[in-house]
């Protein structure tokens, strides 16, 4: 069973910085594209920043924030800098996982539970 598990957000203020983890755990044979998204009340979920080969960005946090990927801890990170009050949201991590399937392999899409992160003075 394949879990994605985001950490590190919290309170701010604007200017701010904070840097979101994402560790990927369970039974599987590599990580494809990851993403972060971020869902804020009464808007639908958007995307904020993705990597495979190369890294790509909203045009709201390009600039101030980087993903990144530490493949030997199977973790995903996003470093959040110069933050203002409409990054308030819960940030969501998104990944392609190779697993199992039977004697063959397969991708699966998952998602981590989310972490909020406000910001405010």
């Amino acid at each position: 069973q394949v879990q994605l598990v985001e950490s590190g957000g919290g309170l701010v203020q604007p200017g701010g910085s904070l840097r979101l983890s994402c560790v990927v755990s369970g039974a599987f044979f590599g990580i494809g594209p990851v993403a972060w998204y971020r869902e804020s009340p009464g808007k639908q979920r958007e995307w904020v920043a993705c990597f495979l080969s190369s890294t790509n960005y909203a045009d709201s946090v390009k600039g101030r924030f980087t993903i990144s990927k530490d493949n030997a801890k199977n973790t995903v990170y996003l470093q959040m800098n110069n933050l203002k009050p409409e990054d308030t949201a819960v940030y969501y991590c998104n990944a392609d996982v190779q697993v199992a399937d039977g004697v063959t392999r397969r991708w699966n899409n998952y998602w981590g539970q989310g972490t909020q992160v406000t910001v405010s003075s």
